[in-house]
């Protein structure tokens, strides 16, 4: 069983490896998006500021594994086979757990997982011992209920505290600095660059320093007594040094923002790490102590040892800090950082990722309501006042930023701050829970939420947090269900669920290199709407929206063959599956509208306004022939799941000839837009009105013939001729996207043969 046991622990270790190389991929967002969403640095060197803070902040994380040891239960009442199959449950069911969300791009946070992992699979473990025992062991004997509480209290309350702070802090901040910050830096930025940085050191060495292995407890009765000296020096010192690089032209904000980003990236590997590494670590602490002790009774030997400090070797956590730097620097989800605390926080417009709810429509109403009776009791020369300072036309960004650099620094400085005190007072506050309320409570005090964005942007934090709330749940009763089976199944248990979690990890990454693949539109999508010469724009856009339709038409056509093979076929497997196909590229449509118009407002108003009802005649043709094809899906998969009489062999050969006109049509649209060869257009419209005239041909005929009166297949015939309608009306569609294609193209500045080249030098990259 030793053999077993030890298979176990070095499993979890590469677990972790995993683990961590996945945590920091996806966490990365949290401490990368401040600078990068106000474009502090470019991205190597930000990514290398945040690398030396992963690595230093790994170091100060001992204390936190305290949380594994003793943190959840109570290990002296546990068995050392309780707690092996309490690690591996956790281990393997947050894998599973960022598996599925990874796939359902739903947010998760490896803390909250962590945390309900062992509270799911203590509460499982404790419940079988109860069964079990005739001592009266209750939860209070077997979890450690009033330390979970806190930090289950810690994790959520954050997420209140964070949103409040940043919200007041960013107000109070704009206050001071207005959006025409540049205007306000004479005196004020020295003495708010101090306040920063001082703020950083005080819970970053301060707090942090009494969890340091080489600290020697000297140093740390020093440091403690002497608090408010060094606060005091410290604040002094960062004020006079903040105010010397203002006067020697260096941007002090960006100082702040790099320095935040250091902060905020030390605390996410000091607060993080027990997430990735504190499971395994306990778990080699109790082989150890049952090798030594043990004496071979697994079942019967108690693990009270897990009740003393942690004391991890520093060689561990440094070993953990190298692989969330490589992580860091290699990682390709790091690169192409996710936008969806940047997105809910832009200043601007921007692609709104998130729809509209109807909570989401009622707080926008009830808080519009508030405002305005707020207005209405507040004077005149205070209103005035406050709109002068908080006028947004005035705002002072760089090109392609999401917001300036003063709320980037706030985001970082009060993030890191708030994440570090829940560090020293040994709660594992989330890391993306609080960053992302503190963006989006400052983004709130900067009005960047306008009528016209409010309601996605609620949506989409509404969004975020529930998904915090099913991560919990998920993990509590995933990882219960995890360590029952494996409990009373032994170790073929465990040898087939860590078969089953090595089979999870190779599928989500093929996954993720599929879908990188399908997302190469979103780097054109990004370098458009942060493109401001209307030269480069237009050539860009023109080459992203003939992308996007062409994926369209590629769908609609292959969609439009499937159904009807299906109808004359019977097979009410593929209409079932094009029900769902056309729910999603509904979806799909609505997502590309929205990029293509965000594209189409970086035009200058000249061109907009010659361009524009040929843009949205293109984008309505489109939407018209996707529902053309969900109106004959749904006539044709009823008919076929009332197993209703098929379609009579004599109508057959027309419809087959018509099937294949249209498809044609679609093919040779295809190939004019590849080749951008808008002479032609005029030849394929001519082809619409040639297939509208069979149709129309087929379609009377088909009229005559139900006149006649043959009731034995008047229920198909009338299926029949709805599509016949249909297919009518997709064609009109099409004729009407030539028409709008080639308008759109006409007199563009750099020429159809210029646009062939674009196409493919980016195709090539």
């Amino acid at each position: 069983m030793e053999i077993l046991f030890l298979c176990v622990v070095i499993f979890l270790f590469l677990l972790a490896i995993f683990d961590l190389s996945v945590g920091v991929s996806n966490d990365a967002v949290n401490f990368l998006n401040s600078s990068l969403g106000s474009k502090a640095a470019s991205f190597k060197r930000v990514l290398i500021v945040a690398s030396i803070g992963v690595f230093v902040g790994a170091a100060m994380s001992n204390g936190m594994m305290d949380i594994a040891r003793h943190g959840i239960f109570r290990p002296e009442q546990f068995s050392f086979y309780d707690l092996i199959c309490i690690f591996m449950a956790v281990m393997v069911t947050d894998i599973i757990l960022l598996d599925i969300f990874n796939s359902l791009g739903m947010p998760t946070s490896t803390t909250v997982s962590m945390v309900f992992e062992l509270l799911g699979a203590t509460f499982v473990v404790s419940l079988i011992k109860m069964a079990s025992d005739e001592t009266g062991l209750g939860f209070n004997d077997l979890l450690n209920t009033e330390k979970a509480l806190s930090v289950i209290l810690g994790i959520f309350l954050s997420v209140a505290i964070a949103f409040f702070f940043g919200t007041v802090v960013q107000f109070l901040t704009r206050l001071i600095f207005t959006f025409n910050y540049k205007r306000k830096l004479k005196w004020s930025i020295g003495i708010f660059g101090g306040i920063c940085a001082t703020a950083i050191v005080y819970f970053l060495l301060i707090k942090g320093a009494k969890d340091l292995s080489f600290m020697t407890s000297d140093v740390k009765g020093w440091i403690k007594s002497n608090t408010w000296l060094i606060i005091g020096c410290s604040f002094v010192g960062f004020t006079l040094l903040m105010q010397l690089l203002h006067v020697l032209k260096v941007n002090v904000l960006k100082v702040i923002v790099l320095f935040g980003t250091f902060s905020l990236a030390m605390a996410f590997a000091g607060n993080d790490l027990v997430n990735f590494i504190g499971i395994p670590l306990t778990g080699l602490a109790s082989y150890q102590d049952y090798i030594a002790n043990g004496a071979g009774d697994s079942t019967g030997f108690m693990m009270g040892s897990l009740n003393g400090p942690a004391n991890t070797s520093v060689w561990f956590l440094i070993g953990a800090g190298v692989i969330m730097v490589v992580s860091l620097a290699t990682s390709k989800k790091a690169r192409r950082v996710a936008q969806t605390e940047i997105g809910l926080g832009s200043q601007g417009g921007g692609d709104e990722m998130f729809g509209s709810s109807k909570i989401a429509r009622s707080l926008v109403r009830w808080s519009l309501s508030f405002l305005g009776w707020i207005r209405s009791h507040t004077p005149l020369k205070v209103r005035a006042w406050f709109n002068r300072r908080f006028n947004v036309d005035e705002t002072i960004m760089d090109q392609g930023a999401a917001f300036d650099l003063v709320r980037g620094s706030v985001n970082l400085v009060l993030a890191g701050a708030l994440i570090a005190l829940g560090t020293s007072l040994k709660l594992p506050l989330s890391t993306t829970f609080v960053t992302f309320m503190v963006a989006m409570g400052t983004s709130l005090a900067d009005r960047a939420w306008g009528r016209e964005s409010a309601v996605f942007r609620i949506t989409g934090v509404i969004s975020v947090i529930g998904g915090w709330f099913i991560t919990a749940a998920v993990a509590f009763f995933g990882a219960g269900i995890i360590v029952l089976a494996m409990h009373f199944g032994g170790q073929w248990v465990m040898f087939a669920v860590a078969i089953v979690t090595v089979l999870l990890i190779i599928n989500s990454n093929r996954r993720f290199r599929k879908k990188q693949n399908e997302e190469k539109g979103d780097t054109l999508f990004q370098t458009i709407i942060s493109t401001k010469d209307e030269k480069e724009v237009w050539p860009m856009f023109l080459m992203y929206l003939t992308g996007q339709q062409e994926k369209f038409l590629v769908f609609a056509e292959d969609c439009y063959r499937g159904m009807t093979q299906a109808f004359v076929a019977d097979d009410i497997r593929t209409l079932d599956k094009a029900e769902k196909a056309l729910r999603i590229e509904k979806m799909n449509l609505k997502n590309a509208r929205r990029k293509e118009t965000l594209c189409f407002r970086q035009l200058s108003r000249k061109t907009a306004i010659e361009k524009s009802a040929w843009f949205y005649l293109g984008n309505n043709s489109c939407m018209s022939i996707l529902y053309n094809l969900v109106r004959i899906n749904e006539v044709c998969k009823e008919h076929v799941g009332n197993n209703f009489n098929s379609l009579p062999q004599q109508y057959r050969e027309d419809f087959e000839l018509i099937r294949t006109r249209v498809t044609t049509l679609f093919n040779d649209t295809l190939a004019m837009m590849a080749n951008s060869e808008i002479e032609a257009v005029n030849l394929l419209r001519r082809h619409c009105d040639e297939i509208k005239d069979l149709l129309s041909d087929t379609y009377h005929g088909l009229y005559d013939h139900l006149r006649e009166g043959d009731t034995s297949s008047m229920a198909v015939l009338y299926v029949y001729l709805n599509m016949l309608q249909e297919t009518q009306e997709m064609v009109s569609g099409i004729r009407k996207y030539l028409r709008s294609f080639a308008k759109m193209r006409d007199n563009d500045y750099s020429g159809r043969q210029s646009l062939r080249r674009d196409k493919v030098a980016f195709a090539a990259n």
